[in-house]
């Protein structure tokens, strides 16, 4: 899938700098024809020359080493690039990028591109961690590059924790899958809701479920691979969020409710895989709730406001996924949230099953429309599983704009 693609490979200056040789090999060994900008720093850890030997292609380190006069070299390299990938990605070129900065051949060259971009960072794991290099890494995810995670093992420093660059045969790899995946979704934006929600009772107690967010932002990743613009809107999860990808975090059924609104008028395609609390304490207390209070406790709740339904209601083009989460007379229960929430489709499981429910990597899910049963999946990852419900959801799309087409 790489053969014939134009990537440029940029190396920034840190220890892992000499991976990149690995990583240049490995990418013409594939077919693509690599151009490598260097940082100065770089060229302390690794030698131009080793880059242009593997490469076949000029090493381009001096933004103002303008050897062909046709052209200026990091507009040239900018405009013909398919992909630009950073490995390692130092905290330094991070910051550069993030903020706008241009002061030397790989920043600026950076600045020009229109093709994605891969970020693999390697850093020292407090470096890594640091809140200023968080939020340059949340700040350019919002605009749309893909990060590669750094592995954990040991570092140059001699912590063993993570900030390690992904290895070569990694990097190659996910370059490899973004070329293959059919861009089904390019174009389209697709909001995805994970996680549970929080309603509290008072600062130090609440209610909530034990939804960790893992469908979630599988869902949100397999949507991103069909090369579709994905936010998620995400309540307390105990996993991971995918890097690269938007992200707004909320507390309550509320707030979701809210920032879901404010994104549904601009939304393709709306997934809500969040397990969002039905009901509320109609009293929140400012203050720790003590037990002076007496032996009991009796809490009076209210509903919250159905999400899904409200959407459905309010539905015009969307494509409109729930997920309905059950322990007994599955099919009964999806089919009637589907009709009443005014649902394209429910991806539902039978969460007291073996594999299937919250916290595991894994899911039993069977996928249904107004006709009935669309696919019944077996045991599989959350990923794969989120794979197959997004390519279902992308047929679905392209069936109606050709069904329009056709009138």
């Amino acid at each position: 899938m790489l053969r014939g693609k134009t990537i440029v490979l940029g190396i920034s200056g840190g220890i892992a700098a000499y991976k990149g040789a690995a990583i240049c090999s490995k990418l013409v060994g594939a077919g693509a024809n690599v151009h490598v900008i260097m940082t100065t720093s770089a060229t302390k850890f690794i030698t131009p020359l080793t880059l242009q030997t593997l490469s076949k292609n000029e090493v381009h380190i001096d933004t103002f080493d303008e050897n062909n006069p046709q052209v200026v070299n990091h507009i040239n390299l900018a405009d013909h690039a398919d992909l630009i990938v950073i490995a390692p990605a130092t905290a330094n070129t991070i910051g550069k990028l993030a903020n706008g900065i241009a002061d030397d051949m790989l920043s600026t060259t950076l600045l020009a591109a229109t093709c994605p971009i891969v970020i693999a960072p390697a850093m020292n794991v407090h470096m890594y961690e640091h809140p200023a290099v968080v939020h340059n890494m949340k700040l350019l995810a919002d605009r749309g590059a893909m990060f590669i995670d750094p592995g954990t093992g040991q570092l140059a420093c001699g912590y063993v924790a993570k900030g390690r660059l992904a290895e070569p045969e990694e990097i190659v790899d996910a370059l490899s899958r973004w070329f293959s995946k059919p861009q089904l979704l390019q174009g389209q934006s697709v909001l995805v809701t994970a996680g549970g929600t929080i309603e509290r009772l008072d600062p130090v107690r609440y209610l909530t479920n034990d939804s960790s967010g893992k469908m979630g932002f599988a869902v949100a990743e397999a949507a991103r691979a069909l090369g579709a613009d994905v936010t998620i809107v995400a309540g307390r999860t105990s996993a991971e969020p995918p890097p690269g990808i938007r992200l707004v975090r909320v507390e309550s059924a509320a707030q979701m409710l809210e920032e879901v609104l404010a994104r549904y008028e601009q939304s393709n395609i709306v997934i809500k895989s969040a397990a969002v609390a039905d009901y509320r304490p109609v009293q929140r207390f400012g203050q720790k709730l003590k037990k002076s209070r007496g032996d009991v406790l009796h809490l009076e709740l209210e509903r919250t406001t159905d999400i899904l339904q409200t959407l459905g209601e309010q539905k015009k083009t969307q494509i409109l996924v729930g997920f309905a989460a059950e322990t007994e007379d599955v099919e009964k229960y999806a089919l009637d949230k589907l009709e009443r929430k005014h649902c394209d489709f429910i991806v539902a499981n039978d969460v007291s099953a073996e594999g299937a429910g919250f916290n595991g990597d894994t899911n039993i899910i069977t996928i249904y429309n107004k006709q009935g049963i669309v696919e019944r999946l077996p045991l599989l990852g959350k990923a794969q599983a989120a794979e197959r419900l997004m390519n279902i959801v992308a047929n679905r799309l392209q069936q109606i704009k050709d069904d329009s087409h056709d009138r």
